[in-house]
């Protein structure tokens, strides 16, 4: 018996709701990735025979979206702007400090897998930069100070939410 947790009995079941036309990649892999959080690497042949591809074919659209992940989340995203406008008001001091404050640099996780690193490239907050998300709540002027503040809340808040 699978367990509504168990990839295999999700893929099988996305599968059979999305057919077989080569056009219903893409929302099999956003749905995938809604249920799961990630495209499991495990799961890339079995998508790739249900819809008659080869497996590079669907590695490379995975890979090729940024919005698809490989790996399972952590659980807080932050994103830093990279844009020129968050760069020119110290944007790579702010990336600096958060890389240090995090243990990982862009495209990583903390050694907790409590937060991830990555890069967005504008967040339309130009006149109020840096900026930056943490779960898609955005913070502007950041400082190393601000950031700190930031996942000082988030970290509590998560503790609050494990207890």
């Amino acid at each position: 018996m699978h367990t509504p947790s168990d990839p295999d009995a999700i893929l099988d079941d996305l599968c059979a709701r999305h057919g077989t036309r080569q056009d219903q990649l893409l929302p099999l892999l956003h749905a995938l990735q809604d249920r799961l959080g990630y495209v499991p690497p495990s799961l890339v042949q079995p998508i790739a025979q249900h819809f008659n591809l080869s497996r590079a074919e669907v590695h490379g659209v995975i890979t090729f979206y940024h919005d698809f992940r490989s790996a399972a989340p952590a659980r807080c995203v932050v994103k830093l702007c990279r844009a020129e406008a968050c760069q020119s008001m110290s944007g790579d001091r702010l990336l600096a400090h958060a890389q240090q404050a995090l243990g990982c640099g862009l495209h990583g996780h903390s050694a907790d897998d409590s937060f991830a690193l990555e890069p967005v490239y504008c967040l339309g907050l130009c006149a109020s930069a840096p900026a930056m998300t943490v779960d898609d709540r955005v913070f502007a002027r950041v400082t190393p100070a601000r950031f700190d503040a930031v996942l000082a809340d988030v970290t509590h808040a998560q503790t609050a939410e494990a207890v």
